[in-house]
């Protein structure tokens, strides 16, 4: 059957049609971007993207959105768009429809992806398990975690809160990146250092550190820099970032008995060359006693070009189309 799956996030809405079968997906057509700031609803820019279509909208709705759900009302933290569940039906036309966060959708893409859509980070350069857990790490503006487990028959994802856990530095300089940090939080969580606007206050710590003065720059500029090695400070940033991402990533893995993990999200996509030759494989295995267990399991990278729309429609598959 078609449905219409949708990624919604602060600055866009990206709309498709997939077919969905068996539990899963069997097509994934190419995405309508809509700039959320166009619409005044998410109703206008659903009627625009039916206006676009060649045919009747389907029934089916995915809905992969940046913001928790669950309760009554939808909010966008980036965007003024509101979503009500419960007018779903009334308000679109859609007879049936899964809302997800728009990491679980991610996690749904990773467990339906094909081989193809991989590529090896670190560890084994083996497949991902069929079977058991696989720790899915995400970071962006946030820090995206979930876990996903895989049966014989069946998978399930749980959406987590995991980017909000506490952050423990590794060595002396991570101990003055805590202490910058406490300076004005009162608690620190892992996202505040390995998200992407984390790199600012990693930058200005190494800074002080090394009493060099410098102006200030915000997170996309630092990437840019550090990563094209323009500016040797702002390189050796980006390194510390790798690091604190693979003893992140590594911690994540162990408290989810995980066999395998796979890094999500644009930011990993932009920096996956940085990220291979960077410290991020020895922080990831730099468990004390389980290294050996943590250098057995594969790191991977998902390339997928759309996983929000993919695994938003895979969910839809799960719930609807399941055998």
């Amino acid at each position: 059957m078609k449905i219409v799956t949708v990624d919604i996030g602060g600055t866009h809405a990206r709309f498709a049609l997939a077919e969905v079968s068996g539990g899963k997906v069997t097509s994934l057509d190419d995405p309508v971007t809509l700039k959320t700031s166009e619409y005044g609803s998410f109703q206008l820019a659903w009627q625009e993207f039916g206006r676009r279509l060649e045919g009747p909208m389907p029934t089916g709705l995915a809905m992969a959105v940046a913001g928790p759900v669950g309760g009554e009302i939808i909010k966008f933290t980036n965007n003024p768009w509101i979503i009500r569940p419960a007018l779903v039906h009334e308000k679109l036309g859609a007879e049936t429809h899964v809302i997800v966060n728009d990491f679980e959708a991610v996690a749904h893409a990773v467990a339906h992806a094909g081989p193809e859509y991989f590529i090896h980070l670190a560890g084994p350069d083996t497949d991902l398990p069929a079977e058991g857990t696989i720790s899915v790490v995400g970071p962006g503006t946030g820090l995206g975690v979930a876990h996903l487990w895989r049966g014989k028959h069946d998978y399930r994802v749980q959406p987590t809160e995991g980017g909000h856990i506490d952050y423990a530095p590794h060595d002396g300089i991570e101990d003055a990146i805590l202490a910058r940090l406490r300076k004005r939080l009162r608690r620190v969580s892992v996202e505040r250092v390995v998200a992407g606007p984390g790199l600012v206050d990693i930058y200005e710590t190494l800074a002080a550190l090394q009493h060099v003065p410098v102006e200030s720059r915000d997170d996309k500029e630092l990437w840019q820099l550090g990563t094209s090695g323009d500016d040797p400070l702002a390189a050796a940033a980006v390194d510390r970032f790798c690091l604190s991402l693979g003893s992140v990533a590594g911690d994540i893995a162990l408290a989810q008995g995980a066999k395998a993990v796979v890094m999500a999200g644009g930011l990993g996509l932009r920096i996956k060359d940085t990220l291979v030759a960077s410290g991020f494989s020895d922080r990831f295995v730099a468990k004390g006693r389980f290294e050996g267990m943590m250098a057995a399991m594969p790191v991977k990278l998902i390339t997928h070009p759309q996983p929000g729309l993919f695994g938003a429609a895979a969910a839809y598959a799960q719930a609807h189309t399941g055998s």
